[in-house]
């Protein structure tokens, strides 16, 4: 049973941390990351121009000393956008992970030690959701409730935790066979009690590794809502829709395509390569299959 102390706590998120950075793909995936989410934090304050902000005289203009990235079909400045363009997704896949892992977690660990009929029920349902293709019940949700945020994440937490269902289920079942679990159930401790004490802070490393493949997961599927046109609506900047919008300009203006491209990218690969890292830290092996 695990009893750590918050400050406990802390300094061994530091040392993972350390020892996340001493390896190349740590140092290199928790930049790009850093550097994702202080340009979100910050981008309101040092964008050069207004992100709706048109002129008609220099629509898809190229690269100018006023315009680094040059500007889109309606003459807005395509670095301002791009700066502003993952405040949404990462605002939106940020709370909805969390949210993801725990319900996920929670379930799945729960599923794990009782067994029987509803693990069985309850595994048969979570196959039927992964039959389905990815997107298709999000753009059912999203065309009957909308695409504001508060609908986009509680929609994205939901399908994006029945994955995590299985991961967790896989990992308390190597835990329950343990002596201490089945000592805890003969001293008469409840279910909830021995999932709380006993499975979860032992499962809590292989949650934390999936929590951020999901993440990186639920950034493409709020990207491709969005390029869909269903995330993020207009004038608002968004990586998605930029694509969407730039696509048909892409011979005359490639940046407008190119540039939130690579910015969705570098903040995917860096959240990849973090779980890695994470991963390896942990002595754990994330491509593991779980068990049905």
């Amino acid at each position: 049973m695990s009893t750590t102390t918050p400050a406990l706590r802390s300094l061994r998120i530091l040392e993972i941390l350390r020892a996340m950075m001493a390896r190349p793909s740590g140092a290199i995936g928790l930049t790009l990351v850093a550097f994702h989410l202080a340009l979100a934090v910050l981008s309101p304050w040092i964008v050069p121009f207004d992100y709706m902000a048109m002129d008609a005289t220099i629509t898809l203009a190229g690269p100018s000393p006023a315009h680094w990235l040059g500007t889109d079909h309606l003459g807005r400045d395509v670095l301002t956008r791009v700066m502003l363009g993952g405040r949404e997704a990462l605002l939106v896949t940020g709370t909805a992970t969390p949210v993801a892992l725990i319900w996920g977690g929670l379930l799945g660990v729960y599923l794990g030690l009782k067994g029987g009929w509803r693990d069985e029920i309850a595994m048969r349902l979570v196959d039927a959701f992964l039959a389905l293709p990815g997107i298709l019940p999000l753009l059912v949700l999203i065309t009957v409730f909308g695409s504001g945020g508060e609908v986009l994440m509680p929609t994205l937490a939901f399908f994006f935790g029945i994955p995590v269902i299985r991961v967790a289920r896989a990992a308390a079942h190597e835990v329950v066979a343990r002596d201490f679990v089945s000592a805890a159930r003969a001293r008469g401790h409840r279910p909830l009690d021995i999932v709380r004490r006993e499975l979860l802070p032992n499962v809590t490393d292989t949650l934390l590794v999936e929590g951020a493949m999901r993440w990186s997961w639920m950034l493409l599927g709020f990207s491709a809502l969005s390029f869909l046109g269903f995330g993020v609506s207009p004038p608002k900047p968004d990586w998605g829709l930029m694509i969407s919008d730039a696509r048909v300009y892409m011979s005359l203006a490639p940046l407008g395509v190119i540039a939130p491209v690579i910015a969705l990218s570098t903040l995917i690969i860096g959240i990849n390569l973090s779980a890695d890292a994470l991963a390896k830290t942990l002595g754990l092996d994330h491509s593991r299959k779980a068990v049905i």
